[in-house]
């Protein structure tokens, strides 16, 4: 069985293809970056893959399944710039909204649920800060806490749009540190990614992109010079 099956996708805005005949297959336990320059439509990938965003064409199947049915075992982790930092809510609150898929929206959080976020938030190294105002936060810290939000999931795949982005050393350390945390439990990750130079240190895997797919596989395999500019060069 894999993570993530993807045959023939297309999506397109207002009569523009944003993606072309896509077709993937991801294993399971697989770290899985999304590389290609601006506008590649590697946001939309992840969207497709969310079901927020229809496509024109095409199937997706994440573990066998119609995402309807196995939502609840899929994690995401969106933009940091998508957010609303300034709605008045803390650090803990935030994280235990990851919990609500498991909990419903009516029941009262559990001690174990509480249980749960305090792990994470360990995890991700944002204990001291529980109680502070999200919009307190500096960029690091609240990518961090998203991080944590999607753990407390306890997903089977874990979905991320450029986590890396703008983030500290510090922030950026943890992040692997828990993606590679991830994999050694079997879980799929798959990330949304712009740096070139840390793609063969941080993944197994890489989805070269631009519209459709220039290449996919193992890092060793695919991420070469000649595909890294073929992905860059690649006309629309």
């Amino acid at each position: 069985m894999f993570a993530l099956e993807i045959d023939d996708l297309t999506v397109s805005y207002d009569l523009k293809p944003i993606l072309w005949d896509v077709d993937i297959n991801i294993s399971l336990g697989r770290l899985v970056a999304i590389v290609g320059p601006n506008g590649a439509g590697k946001s939309t990938l992840i969207k497709s893959i969310l079901n927020l965003i229809k496509p024109v064409s095409g199937r997706i199947k994440i573990l066998s399944k119609s995402y309807k049915d196995v939502r609840k075992r899929i994690a995401y982790v969106p933009q940091r710039n998508s957010v609303d930092w300034d709605f008045p809510t803390t650090v803990f609150d935030v994280v235990m909204m990851g919990r609500y898929g498991h909990i419903g929206w009516i029941k009262r959080p559990s001690s174990k649920d509480k249980e749960i976020v305090y792990d994470a938030l360990l995890k991700v190294d944002m204990i001291d800060y529980k109680d502070r105002q999200i919009s307190e936060l500096s960029g690091g810290q609240q990518q961090r806490v998203f991080l944590a939000r999607s753990l407390v999931q306890q997903a089977d795949i874990y979905l991320m749009d450029e986590p890396f982005q703008g983030v500290d050393a510090k922030t950026e350390k943890a992040i692997v540190d828990i993606l590679k945390n991830l994999k050694e439990n079997n879980k799929t990750v798959i990330v949304v990614h712009h740096d070139l130079e840390t793609v063969d240190k941080y993944f197994d895997d890489v989805i070269l992109l631009n519209k459709k797919i220039i290449a996919y596989g193992t890092v060793r395999e695919v991420f070469t010079p000649e595909m890294i500019k073929k992905t860059y060069q690649t006309k629309e």
